[in-house]
């Protein structure tokens, strides 16, 4: 044997099949970091089976999860919204929201059964441009609240409008807040129950009237919700702001909450309340 002789040496090339995983079949959760298949999330109502993180909730789901079966009758729907100063680029973006949920603005309002009480119920959705609030969806408030008022019945509204009030609109816009404002002291004059619902994210316009007036408030863990940004806030008094600001374990330990609620046991807590209210 010829033990210097060179060896012969044959290359196997290995080629590795790539596995094509759809988008829509799982989701990195932005808390906890795991991997959870979207429809385990599904069947925990949007919230992750790990840590709990809530993920946002379109309306119409929102609805179904809270109205008893069959109940819902919806209100919401009809009107349009305007581009009364003609600011550019404003259709293409409603038309982008409508397209994006199926809805004619950032809201779905009507009357249903929760728990056995019949009920006004809104819900509005951050992705309708961030939920924010136009005169349609200040409108559609306004004629839920007195529905309410009409019906004798009580009021929830689930608030997920990070988008405050809808600058596109100017004026018309920021007169919502005194619109919604105003219809809720008259559900109060009535002396009728509203319990509000704040869903991530709930900020501007809305904070600052309608969401922020419930005779009870209550807030989805973790839920952002502020007036003014965190950034705009430091800017302007030049402070560092306290860990957890603006968050709804934060507003719970200041009084401005009276509690928190994870999804799976809101619609319990809903009726619980709604009935005592009946009592």
């Amino acid at each position: 044997m010829d033990w210097f002789k060179k060896p012969k040496y044959m290359t196997v090339r290995v080629t590795k099949k790539k596995i094509d995983i759809p988008d829509n079949l799982v989701t990195r959760c932005p808390i906890c970091g795991e991997i959870v298949l979207n429809k385990d999330i599904e069947l925990a109502l949007r919230t992750c089976p790990k840590c709990n993180h809530h993920f946002h909730m379109p309306a119409p789901e929102r609805v179904r999860t809270l109205a008893d079966n069959g109940s819902f009758q919806q209100l919401s729907g009809s009107l349009q919204t305007m581009n009364p100063l003609e600011f550019p680029g404003y259709p293409e973006k409603v038309a982008k929201g409508k397209s994006k949920t199926g809805l004619e603005d950032a809201v779905v309002t009507g009357l249903c059964q929760i728990g056995g009480v019949r009920t006004a119920l809104g819900v509005t959705d951050f992705d309708f441009m961030g939920g924010s609030m136009g005169s349609v969806l200040g409108e559609e408030i306004t004629r839920l609240i007195e529905k309410a008022v009409e019906e004798k019945c009580p009021l929830v509204i689930v608030s997920s409008s990070g988008g405050g009030a809808r600058m596109q609109e100017g004026i018309l816009s920021l007169m919502q807040m005194a619109k919604t404002s105003a219809a809720l002291a008259r559900l109060a004059a009535a002396r009728l129950l509203y319990l509000s619902v704040l869903a991530n994210p709930t900020g501007g316009g809305v904070t600052a009237s309608f969401a922020m007036l419930g005779d009870v408030i209550l807030a989805e863990p973790n839920a952002l919700i502020m007036f003014a940004g965190a950034r705009v806030i430091e800017q302007t008094i030049r402070q560092h702001l306290p860990k957890r600001f603006q968050r709804a374990e934060f507003l719970l330990e200041h009084g401005m909450l009276d509690m928190i609620v994870r999804r799976q046991e809101l619609k319990e807590t809903l009726s619980r309340l709604l009935a005592v209210s009946r009592s």
